[in-house]
C-alpha cells in the first residue's frame, strides 16, 4: 500500500515521500548494541512497501554498518528508495573526534559510500555540520563537483547557521536542510525556518520527541549510563517541570486518542510542504503508528494550545541542539 503524501524536494527537486526513516537507530553509534539486522531490513523494505521512500543515513554510522544495511536493504529496490547520505563525522572506538570537511576527504568519502550502498549515485549528500574548519565555498563546491560527475544527485545541508545556509546556497542550490526540529526544540523558527522557506528548501526535521522527552515514557531520574545525563535539559530540577509540561502534552494525546509521540510527530507534520518529519525506527511495528500520525489534523484551537504550552522557552535546559 502506498499511504504517504509525496512533496517536491527543494524547489526543482524529486518527488519524496512527507515522511523519512531514519536509519540510524539501525547501528550502533554511540557505543550501543546492534539491531537484529534481519528486522532492520524488514522495516525498510516494509517503509518502501508503504511508500516511504526517503532513507536516511550516515557514512559514520556504526563505522558503514549502516549504509551496508541500507545497501542490502535496496539491492533489489532501488528505484523505490532516495538516499540521503551525511559525511565528514570522525569517530574512533565509539568517541567523536570532530569533523573533517576538506574536499580531498570528501572525495575520498563519497567513494566509500557508494562501494558500502552499491549504487551508482547518492540521491542526497549532505556535510553532517560545518565548524567554519573548512571554507564553505570548498565544501559545497566540492559536493556540486561530484554532481557533475555523477556521483550524487542532489545537495543537502544539516545543522548549520542560517549564515552558513545562504552561502552554502549561493554556491550550489540546496535542496534539503536536515535539522532538529520538534515543540521542545523550536530555536529555528526565528532565522533558518524562515530562510529555507524563502529558499525554497525542504526542512527534514529530525529529533521530532526531543530525545525522547516528548514520548510520555521518560520517568526522573534517568538511569546513571543514559547519554542525556549530559545535557541540562535531563537534569534535577529541569527534568522534573520539563516532564510536567510532558503531562499537558499526553492529555491532549488522549483527547485525540493519539499517544504523545503521534501527537509530537503530527505537529511537525503539519507545519508545512516544505518540512519532512525524519523519524528513526528499526522495528517494523512502529510504522502504522508513524504512518497514522501524518495523518493528524489540528484545529486552530489545538494548535493554539500546543504553541502556547510549548513556547519556546518552556522547556528548561539545553541538549547538543542548542550549539
Amino acid at each position: 500500500m502506498k499511504n504517504i503524501e509525496k512533496i517536491t524536494l527543494g524547489n526543482n527537486g524529486p518527488q519524496v515521500s512527507k515522511l523519512g526513516l531514519g536509519c540510524m537507530r539501525m547501528s550502533s553509534v554511540w557505543g550501543g548494541p546492534t539491531n537484529d539486522e534481519s528486522e532492520s531490513i524488514a522495516t525498510i523494505h516494509a517503509a518502501l512497501d508503504d511508500g516511504i521512500n526517503f532513507l536516511n543515513t550516515g557514512d559514520f554510522y556504526g563505522a558503514g554498518h549502516n549504509e551496508l544495511l541500507v545497501g542490502k536493504a535496496v539491492k533489489d529496490r532501488r528505484d523505490d528508495a532516495f538516499i540521503s547520505v551525511k559525511f565528514g563525522a570522525i569517530f574512533h572506538n565509539g568517541q567523536w573526534l570532530g569533523l573533517d570537511l576538506r574536499p580531498i576527504a570528501i572525495k575520498n568519502f563519497i567513494n566509500y559510500s557508494l562501494t558500502r550502498l552499491g549504487v551508482e549515485t547518492i540521491d542526497l549528500y549532505q556535510p553532517s555540520r560545518m565548524d567554519n574548519s573548512v571554507p564553505v565555498e570548498d565544501i559545497i563546491g566540492t559536493v556540486a563537483d561530484l554532481i557533475k560527475e555523477g556521483k550524487v544527485r542532489y545537495l543537502g545541508v544539516s545543522e548549520i547557521t542560517v549564515e552558513q545556509l545562504r552561502k552554502a546556497n549561493s554556491v550550489y542550490p540546496v535542496s534539503a536542510l536536515e535539522i532538529g526540529y520538534s515543540l521542545a526544540d523550536r530555536q529555528i523558527e526565528a532565522d533558518l525556518l524562515p530562510a529555507a522557506a524563502e529558499l525554497g528548501i525542504t526542512v527534514v526535521a529530525f529529533a521530532n520527541t526531543a530525545e525522547g522527552l516528548l514520548t510520555g515514557d521518560l520517568k526522573a531520574p534517568l538511569a546513571d549510563n543514559d547519554y542525556r545525563n549530559h545535557f541540562s535539559r535531563f537534569q534535577g530540577d529541569n527534568l522534573q517541570k520539563n516532564l510536567a509540561k510532558v503531562d499537558v502534552l499526553k492529555q491532549i494525546a488522549e483527547q485525540k486518542s493519539l499517544t504523545p509521540t503521534q501527537l509530537a510527530i503530527a505537529w511537525v507534520n503539519a507545519l508545512g510542504n516544505n518540512i519532512m518529519p525524519l523519524v528513526s525506527m528499526s522495528r517494523r511495528s512502529r510504522l502504522p503508528e508513524n504512518i497514522e500520525a501524518m495523518q493528524v489534523e489540528f484545529t486552530g484551537e489545538e494548535m493554539n494550545l500546543l504553541n502556547t504550552e510549548f513556547a519556546p522557552g518552556a522547556i528548561l535546559g539545553g541538549t547538543y541542539l542548542q550549539r
